[in-house]
């Protein structure tokens, strides 16, 4: 009964959002928090607001404005959600995977998960891009909890390889083109919206984590249950609670990520035309 209603959300959804636009996008982008300049690049067909989708989650965090972008990056049509919804923000974790199933249905073979987070790696500075070759939940619901969608893959899916190692690869490759740093590690969501502790950050560390955020593994499960292929960059906007000797601030990671925002383009652009 639970998938059920799930379902008919995401029927509506998609039906609303196909009133507005027919374009059929092959990769599916999603801008973390400070990114979203990032969609300037995008030869644009057209814009969707989430509030103009009924029933569809509505981000509430600055940096996150809130709207799917259709349209061309090197001829490839690309979907951009310019900015995401979190758990902390108080939806059900049904509604914050419900952007990620939507561009699925629509179409999407490829999803780019970006994010800002706080680095535990003591070499990281702020502003580092990492690539995200595995990762960790802690707290945060399973997205696939409850009756599986049998459309859209197992009841067990497997979680060898989340994060597509060609694509990994292609980056790596692209990144030393460009002569673009690029780090790799093991990327963990936890509930948020607090900070980690430096209790937490050491639990962490023990675990082999690399960074930590708020977003992007729900996403990625998600994805990977519907065979879509997953890659994902971090925006190093901090070092975490224990490591950093400032307060955390969302402030601080917006202005990271402003300056990062020139070399994250770059990469993510050449990436995305490759695909």
């Amino acid at each position: 009964m639970a998938e059920n209603i799930v379902l008919e959300k995401l029927d509506r959804v998609f039906e609303a959002a196909r009133a507005k636009t027919d374009f059929e996008p092959r990769v599916g982008l999603v801008l973390g928090s400070g990114l979203g300049d990032f969609a300037k690049e995008i030869n644009v067909e057209y814009e969707l607001p989430y509030s103009e989708i009924d029933g569809f989650p509505v981000s509430t965090v600055p940096g996150h404005d809130g709207k799917f972008i259709f349209g061309y990056l090197g001829g490839v049509p690309v979907v951009c959600m310019k900015g995401r919804v979190h758990y902390y923000e108080g939806y059900d974790i049904s509604d914050v995977v419900l952007p990620i199933k939507l561009m699925i249905r629509m179409g999407i073979k490829t999803l780019f998960l970006t994010n800002a987070a706080g680095g535990l790696g003591e070499g990281f500075s702020a502003g580092d891009l990492m690539l995200i070759t595995d990762h960790i939940s802690v707290f945060v619901p399973n997205p696939l909890i409850g009756p599986n969608d049998d459309s859209a893959g197992p009841r067990f899916p497997d979680m060898s390889e989340v994060y597509d190692k060609g694509i990994r690869d292609k980056i790596l490759k692209i990144s030393y083109e460009n002569d673009i740093p690029l780090e790799s590690g093991v990327y963990c969501q936890l509930t948020g919206p607090s900070y980690e502790t430096p209790a937490e950050i050491r639990m962490l560390k023990a675990m082999g984590v690399s960074a930590v955020g708020m977003s992007t593994v729900v996403e990625a499960i998600v994805a990977k249950h519907y065979a879509v292929k997953v890659c994902g960059i971090s925006c190093i906007c901090n070092l975490a609670a224990g490591i950093s000797k400032n307060p955390l601030s969302h402030e601080e990671v917006q202005a990271a990520a402003d300056e990062a925002a020139p070399k994250f383009t770059r990469l993510v652009s050449e990436v995305i035309k490759t695909m």
